[in-house]
């Protein structure tokens, strides 16, 4: 799956993606058997710049039978992304996951290089999207506005702490019981805003203690509750607990059908009564993307 959009019926909605460092061959296999939807194959902070030609060629290898696969390339602002974008873009990567971009500009940028490669490779114009990793750098942070007019290949808008964090000089960006500390809340909370503003859906970041499947699943059910669509992982075991966490339940999309069903009974209103409540089009939409993606785990 390569679209994600949150309101449009029909766009597809990836509920896990795994980060998965390009230069392992065994971290690559095992990353395939996993349940994720989608794989972001990673040629940035997972592998060292050493180790990147022969990540660049397992990559490429390992895109040739997948139709679910992302690549994160390096910054645009290094001389390693364009080797990354040459060296992958003939096997037809369904995505590029853009780290640390300094404004929407980058993504325009890589708009523009990925219209040159997909006509070198033979590939359908406009067919590659792009997954923003927005708030890595703190002079991102000003400028999120602009995602909502950014490039139509934007797929979706994700966000992320560790970097931010390093580049703010902080010694933690979590209190005690596991909670964004209030920098980097207010990057997530702007992710999410920027995303719905921008007609994308939002992907929340990584939990990095892959081991703690508990604390994990506070985490994506806050995140589903807040209005992400999907999130980032990077470990296998952390997809069971993701897909979960995101798969509507029997009572949500028994509701849902009733929504549906309701406005189609009713097609010259914006508005009515369900069970004492008042329903109206932003519940509607909302239903629509619960039916959707119960389609897809269904047929998945």
């Amino acid at each position: 799956m390569q679209a994600f959009g949150p309101d449009a019926p029909g766009a597809e909605v990836n509920r896990s993606l795994l980060f998965v460092p390009a230069d392992s061959e065994r971290k690559l296999q095992k990353a395939g058997d996993s349940a994720a939807d989608a794989l972001i194959l990673d040629l940035e902070d997972s592998v060292a710049a050493a180790r990147r030609p022969a990540g660049r060629k397992l990559a490429q290898e390992f895109l040739q039978d997948r139709q679910d696969c992302w690549v994160r390339i390096n910054p645009l602002d290094t001389e390693d992304a364009l080797a990354d974008l040459r060296a992958v873009m003939p096997a037809k990567p369904a995505g590029i996951c853009l780290p640390k971009p300094r404004s929407a500009r980058d993504t325009e940028q890589l708009g523009k290089l990925l219209d040159v490669l997909e006509i070198e490779n033979d590939i359908d114009a406009g067919t590659t999207t792009i997954l923003p990793i927005v708030t890595e750098r703190p002079e991102a942070m000003f400028s999120l506005a602009g995602y909502r007019e950014s490039s139509a290949r934007v797929a979706a808008l994700s966000w992320g702490a560790e970097d931010l964090s390093a580049a703010l000089g902080a010694s933690a960006n979590k209190d005690d019981d596991g909670r964004w500390l209030a920098p980097y809340e207010l990057a997530r909370s702007l992710c999410l805003y920027t995303a719905a503003a921008a007609g994308v859906a939002a992907v929340d970041t990584v939990y990095t203690d892959f081991r703690n499947l508990d604390g994990l699943r506070q985490f994506v059910e806050r995140a589903r509750r807040d209005g992400f669509g999907g999130m980032l992982a990077i470990h296998p075991d952390q997809i069971a607990v993701i897909n979960e966490s995101f798969t509507p339940s029997e009572d949500e999309i028994s509701r849902a059908k009733r929504i549906v069903e309701a406005f189609a009974a009713q097609e010259d209103t914006g508005v009515l009564a369900l069970d004492g409540e008042m329903i109206d089009m932003p519940h509607l939409r909302q239903a629509q993307r619960i039916l959707q993606l119960a389609d897809k785990v269904a047929n998945s």
